[in-house]
């Protein structure tokens, strides 16, 4: 029996060493080694300062350069949406979670690239080419993000804004699988969407 049980928790670890491997490639190769790149950085800076630590995680920064980008500025009093920035402990509890996700269709064989946040870029870009400019945007403040080929649209418009029309002409753009449409037609209000706070 010793010798038995010996030989299966030899086959064990033997199994586990390529799935710990496996891990941590995936947690390097899909994506995450800049943000922890960045992050390093920050901590190497901040060390032996307590004094600005705290003002440090208090400054919001898009840690993972996810696009976000305005499509249109023309009302003033709209508040710019929060986007993809976040402080550094938001940028370091959401990195697991951004490995998990974006690999997740890879691993379901549903994207043929590793990582469904290496889509972004191309459909920050075609969303630039198709609708910079375009006519439905006049008179509007629309603020575009790109996660993990999601597309939020949040911002102001005025009333009769075809929410529904933008939505469509994000949707046919390629790789997108998801559309988000966040307006408000009074910039003065409670926006439907997560916003920067106001300085003190």
């Amino acid at each position: 029996m010793g010798t038995i049980g010996s030989s299966e928790r030899s086959v064990r670890r033997a199994r586990a060493r390529p799935a710990a491997g496996l891990a941590l490639v995936l947690a390097c190769v899909f994506s995450v080694c800049s943000g922890f790149a960045a992050r390093g950085a920050l901590a190497q800076e901040s060390a032996g300062a307590s004094s600005s630590a705290s003002t440090a995680d208090a400054q919001r920064k898009n840690w993972y350069n996810d696009p976000f980008f305005a499509l249109s500025s023309a009302i003033r009093a709209c508040p710019q949406p929060l986007g993809p920035l976040m402080t550094q402990a938001e940028a370091q509890d959401d990195a697991h979670y951004r490995v998990e996700r974006g690999t997740t269709c890879w691993l379901a064989h549903k994207c043929s690239k590793p990582n469904s946040y290496l889509y972004d870029a191309d459909i920050a870009a075609a969303v630039r080419q198709r609708l910079q400019g375009d006519a439905m945007f006049a008179g509007t403040s629309v603020w575009i993000t790109v996660q993990r080929r999601f597309v939020y649209a949040e911002g102001c418009v005025p009333a009769g804004f075809d929410n529904a029309a933008l939505e469509r002409k994000l949707a046919a753009i390629p790789d997108v699988e998801q559309v988000f449409v966040h307006l408000t037609s009074d910039p003065r209000a409670a926006p439907p969407y997560k916003t920067l706070s106001p300085a003190p």
